[in-house]
């Protein structure tokens, strides 16, 4: 989508979202917002999310704001560190007003180059722990948002999975990158293998490019189930179509951190919902635009949670799907 379109898109947005009474209906002023984020070619729909949040709260563009988007990844490929800060660079030298900005690599990036423009995180996996945040509560400096505390959900999407494969005694760790992030995503991991008597086989790739061999990996290890971590710059969400034909046809039972990764074909998520945190994300702004310090405004944890579980796949691995775990899924897909 490029920036004409989007603006389309939003203003047909406006004509079927009623608007929050907000500054932005009195206010002369032509805000400019910087988005950096994945393009709607990977995910329309949480452009599409982050479109209708700003319409909800009066910001609509040609009207009151102008979004320029840049993106982070370059089609189904993720863009590096050098591309991010490039990006963040280009969005400051446009004299935007606020940051919108996700995932950990290209937030992190923003934050070298904002100088005082604040910026509004749309997904990160722990603030405090990356050092962007003094605290969840009080993060001080020019940074607010959403996390989705990624590391500490590990453990309970063992304990899904684990009811979808209970016979399950060798679990894969899927992970794409050697940062602190991960680190304290596998620790945990480990803590809740060893806890149930189950042995974890951490597999880490860099790139898309190496996803076939680290399957091959996990195969030649006895994996008999696997957990993939998100926490990677956004290579599993970008290449979520080959992640599920690869544990196809490896029929290795795996569960994702991301719902859109059920509806590529994976086989089972417990997420946050993404698209929720792209559309809170606007709350976050207005404040901002309003004139709240972005380090006085509270960073928000999910307050939504799906659990989503594709019956095609389960029946292709001839998996049965307990009662208990249907009950409670939000989405059955078929």
């Amino acid at each position: 989508m490029n920036r004409r379109d989007a603006m389309v898109a939003v203003l047909a947005l406006g004509a079927t979202i009623r608007p929050f009474v907000a500054q932005a209906q009195s206010s002369n002023k032509l805000w400019r917002i910087g988005y950096l984020g994945p393009s709607s070619d990977t995910a329309p729909h949480l452009l599409k999310a982050f479109q209708e949040g700003l319409a909800a709260f009066g910001y609509l563009e040609g009207r009151n704001i102008i979004v320029e988007y840049r993106w982070t990844n370059a089609g189904s490929g993720m863009t590096d560190e050098s591309t991010l800060l490039a990006n963040a660079r280009d969005l400051v030298a446009q004299k935007v007003d606020v940051l919108a900005v996700s995932i950990d690599p290209a937030i992190l990036a923003a934050s070298k180059v904002a100088g005082s423009v604040p910026i509004v995180m749309l997904n990160v996996s722990d603030p405090v722990e990356l050092g962007l945040v003094a605290s969840l509560a009080h993060p001080g400096g020019n940074i607010t948002g959403l996390t989705r505390l990624t590391p500490e959900l590990v453990g309970k999407n063992l304990q899904v999975l684990l009811e979808a494969v209970p016979d399950a005694k060798r679990i894969g760790l899927l992970v794409s990158a050697a940062n602190a992030m991960n680190r304290l995503s596998v620790r945990n991991a480990r803590q809740a293998a060893q806890a149930r008597g189950l042995t974890l086989q951490v597999v880490e790739l860099r790139t898309s490019a190496e996803l076939e061999a680290a399957f091959a990996t996990l195969k030649l290890g006895g994996a008999e189930a696997l957990l993939v971590s998100d926490i990677g710059g956004g290579v599993f969400f970008t290449q979520r179509a080959q992640l599920a034909d690869l544990a196809l046809a490896q029929r290795l039972p795996a569960i994702f951190a991301n719902t859109e990764n059920v509806e590529a074909g994976g086989l089972m998520s417990y997420s946050p919902s993404s698209a929720e945190n792209y559309r809170r994300a606007a709350g976050f702004i207005d404040k901002i635009l309003r004139g709240t310090k972005a380090g006085d405004i509270p960073v928000e944890q999910p307050t939504k949670f799906e659990l989503a579980v594709n019956m095609r796949t389960a029946k292709a691995m001839k998996i049965v799907i307990p009662q208990s775990l249907l009950l409670r899924a939000d989405r059955l897909i078929d």
